[in-house]
């Protein structure tokens, strides 16, 4: 077998951890906080899809703000309740609620929406954008996706942004994750916050959401994970800075 230049071999290893994904636990220190917003169609998908990152990246000293589409209110719960079942799971996840004022079954994608949704996140100054899969089942998913994206497209790419999983194969369909984050320790913060949504059954929805986290888990070598995807083009990958190998 021909040995390889000491240039192949770097290219080689390059290459194989391009292919790889990312498998992430702790945060290094950082220079300053950084600021993650966490976009959802409603209420608690966030807190389902990616609350143990929540978790941790709080609980590293960084800043998060779960930015929700509308208010979750739907007949029979008013949305005083989904509010304050908002406010509960905000509060144990260490982040800030903040909303992007639609309704809930009518999301609204146009030019005026897309340009308010812009002028929010540019305001917030975010270091890194999560928001649902553009491939999910529920248009509300659908819609936070596209005003995320567009989002990103008028920032000129400031930040980082990443997609997230939500029951995946019954909400969120064709998702290949590139990052991995093991929320392990942090699943029983996630799952009081999930279940601060008293009012949305999450007896059924976390056990959906938890066998999403095992399955993650499995394939990223964790108890409990949860997935990401980089969007292609973005500035940096903060997300980089949990890989611990």
């Amino acid at each position: 077998m021909p040995s390889m230049t000491r240039r192949q071999l770097l290219q080689s290893a390059a290459a194989s951890a391009l292919a790889q994904p990312l498998l992430m636990q702790s945060q290094p220190e950082t220079s300053r906080r950084l600021k993650a917003v966490v976009c959802g169609g409603h209420p608690g998908d966030p807190e389902y899809g990616c609350g143990g990152f929540i978790s941790l990246w709080t609980a590293a000293g960084n800043d998060a703000v779960m930015l929700y589409l509308n208010d979750g209110a739907w007949p029979p719960t008013p949305a005083a309740t989904r509010l304050a079942e908002a406010a509960k799971a905000c509060e144990i996840l260490k982040a800030r609620p903040l909303y992007a004022r639609q309704v809930n079954g009518h999301a609204v994608v146009d030019n005026a929406h897309y340009e308010a949704f812009a002028q929010l996140i540019a305001e917030g100054k975010p270091d890194l954008l999560l928001t649902q899969w553009p491939i999910d089942n529920h248009r509300d998913h659908r819609a936070m996706a596209m005003l995320a994206f567009d989002a990103w497209q008028a920032s000129k790419h400031a930040f980082a942004l990443y997609y997230y999983e939500v029951s995946n194969g019954e909400d969120t369909l064709q998702f290949s994750p590139t990052h991995y984050v093991d929320i392990t320790v942090q699943e029983p913060a996630k799952r009081a916050a999930c279940y601060a949504h008293a009012s949305q059954t999450p007896d059924r929805y976390y056990k959906l959401q938890d066998d999403v986290a095992a399955f993650r888990g499995l394939e990223s070598g964790y108890s409990r994970a949860e997935a990401f995807l980089l969007q292609q083009r973005s500035p940096s990958d903060p997300l980089r800075a949990f890989v611990s190998r």
